[in-house]
């Protein structure tokens, strides 16, 4: 007798414990639900790129440049309903960024473009890296789709001074004198070295 009532103790011991692990598991798997939802919400809040040129000139100088209008068409169009589609949007924006550093404009074509346009590739890059962490760290991506936003206005601002530039007329022998100053056009100093252990004449 006492042994049958020892097993149905243990029994109703294994079975509460058993049920309490499964309340303990619905408990963290509501807290992790909500946990992803907040996160998700956070971020479709925050997930806004400016997608319009800030103004007519860069509009009408880039139409040409098929990787920049591909590129913009990419961040102008919001992901729905799942972070996992956030995710591949992310993706898809990285590859779209890293075409821009190829088939550069020729008058865009500049150390102060290239630089811009290599700091936008390293935030997007970032950002697809932090999006497909297991824990996604929300804030630091809402964080940098504003920092990408800031490159976007300072590449953009940019491209415009260089038409800008490109309108003032050139004074006469200007040309000329730019080329003087460029040191690689320079001619090599074909002299021989001095020799520093002959006698100087004074």
């Amino acid at each position: 007798m006492k042994y049958q009532i020892s097993l149905f103790l243990l029994l109703t011991t294994v079975l509460f414990s058993c049920q309490n692990e499964n309340e303990k598991r619905l408990a963290e798997n509501a807290k992790e639900a909500k946990k992803k939802e907040a996160i998700f919400n956070n971020i479709n809040k925050g997930w806004t790129f400016l997608d319009e040129p800030i103004n007519e000139i860069s509009e009408s100088q880039l139409n040409s440049w098929t990787e920049w209008r591909e590129f913009i068409k990419e961040i102008g169009e919001k992901p729905r309903k799942t972070i996992g589609a956030f995710q591949k949007k992310s993706a898809a924006i990285s590859k779209k960024a890293m075409a821009l550093s190829n088939n550069i404009p020729a008058q865009f074509n500049q150390p102060q473009i290239k630089s811009r346009i290599s700091i936008l590739i390293t935030k997007i890059r970032m950002l697809d890296l932090f999006i497909h962490l297991n824990n996604i760290p929300d804030d630091k991506v809402v964080f940098l789709i504003q920092e990408i936003n800031k490159e976007l206005i300072s590449l953009e601002r940019q491209m415009d001074k260089i038409v800008e530039k490109a309108k003032i007329p050139k004074e006469e022998g200007e040309e000329d004198f730019l080329r003087m100053l460029d040191t690689t056009r320079a001619i090599p100093n074909s002299a021989p070295p001095i020799d520093p252990n002959i006698p100087k004449v004074e």
